[in-house]
């Protein structure tokens, strides 16, 4: 299933600028990896070398957060909006 996600600045610059590309699976896992497949470089930004999400990565699935749903293996739909929200160190 085709979704949008949605990249933070930081990460945009990682997939040629552009700050939503379209990515295709069944479950957000499968997209996610999709998307890193299209743009290498943004593989390990979005999840571990076993496939899996950072803790530091937040994914919200249409403002859900997917650590309370299903995780990477939570399905999605045609037109899902999928926002990368990594965590800010500092103070």
């Amino acid at each position: 299933m085709p979704l949008i996600i949605h990249l933070p600045a930081v990460l945009a610059k990682l997939a040629d600028g552009r700050k939503s590309i379209t990515a295709e699976g069944r479950t957000v896992g499968e997209a996610v990896g999709h998307a890193a497949r299209q743009f290498p470089a943004l593989s390990a930004r979005l999840r571990d070398e076993h496939g899996n999400p950072y803790p530091f990565v937040t994914f919200y699935l249409n403002d859900e957060d997917i650590r309370l749903d299903g995780g990477f293996q939570r399905t999605v739909a045609d037109g899902d909006e999928l926002i990368v929200v990594p965590a800010v160190a500092g103070g």
